[in-house]
């Protein structure tokens, strides 16, 4: 387990924080970074859309918020948020599992914090090229989430 990582989970549902961690261990030896205070939350679409109004000014659900802490973006503090219900509906969408888009919406989160940003469609192109190498990477790993939770 790292140290400086938490992870934690609204109480419906249950997910292997064990496989998270070593998620994280493997993108810090990828992206090169440390931790210095990091927090992963996973909540559902109810409780990310008063965090989505206050900070973002937006009043709908979304899958994933990021918060860099330090503005730093190699040593990391910050906090991200991933809603289970938002991720469900992505992997309907998108055709792939649920641990899949969970892979996903962690090295987005992860990437945001280094800096990467998805606003502009030229940055958009460029973070989507970096995390479908690290979810072709990772993947491969085939860890599993979700203990607990049915879309």
């Amino acid at each position: 387990m790292l140290r400086n990582l938490s992870v934690t989970t609204n109480p419906k549902f249950k997910i292997d924080k064990k496989n998270i961690h070593t998620v994280v261990s493997n993108l810090k030896k990828e992206l090169s970074f440390s931790i210095n205070s990091l927090i992963i939350n996973f909540i559902s679409a109810e409780e990310i859309i008063p965090i989505n109004v206050k900070y973002l000014g937006h009043n709908f659900s979304t899958d994933i918020i990021t918060f860099n802490y330090s503005g730093e973006n190699y040593t990391l503090d910050g906090e991200i948020f991933i809603s289970l219900e938002d991720a469900c509906i992505n992997a309907k969408n998108f055709n792939v599992s649920l641990d899949e888009e969970i892979l996903r919406l962690v090295i987005h989160g992860f990437l945001h914090l280094l800096g990467f940003d998805d606003k502009q469609k030229k940055d958009k192109i460029i973070m989507k090229e970096q995390e479908d190498l690290l979810v072709n990477k990772l993947q491969k790993l085939l860890l599993k989430f979700i203990v607990q939770y049915d879309c």
